[in-house]
């Protein structure tokens, strides 16, 4: 419970400083600032290049993870047949419940269920 006292309480002083810093901000004039000349990665950070970059990457890899994702599935279901090839063959094919021996017994025994 202490714990959510603290934390309420920063959030509440996170607020108040944020609220200030809003009512702070029209204050605020931009210098102009003079024409320097730019440095070539300063102009290509600003350019379009690094956002047509991005989209591209993206693409990339949207359809490479998918071919990823495909080839996994089909290398799991590739281990699962062989897998099932070299599993050693149990000698009596037995059902872990028998139902048949679960009734007889049930039928012996005089418990009976109810027929409906």
């Amino acid at each position: 419970m202490l714990e959510f006292v603290f934390v309420s309480i920063l959030m509440v002083s996170f607020s108040a400083v944020l609220y200030l810093m809003a009512r702070a901000l029209p204050r605020i004039v931009e210098e102009p600032q003079l024409e320097e000349p730019r440095s070539f990665l300063d102009r290509w950070a600003h350019s379009q290049i690094p956002e047509k970059v991005d989209v591209a990457l993206n693409g990339f890899l949207l359809k490479f993870l998918r071919k990823l994702k495909v080839f996994v599935l089909k290398l799991d279901n590739m281990l699962s047949r062989h897998l099932q090839k070299v599993k050693p063959e149990t000698e009596s094919k037995k059902p872990a419940i028998d139902f048949k021996e679960i009734a007889g017994s049930a039928s012996s025994k005089g418990d009976e269920p109810p027929a409906i």
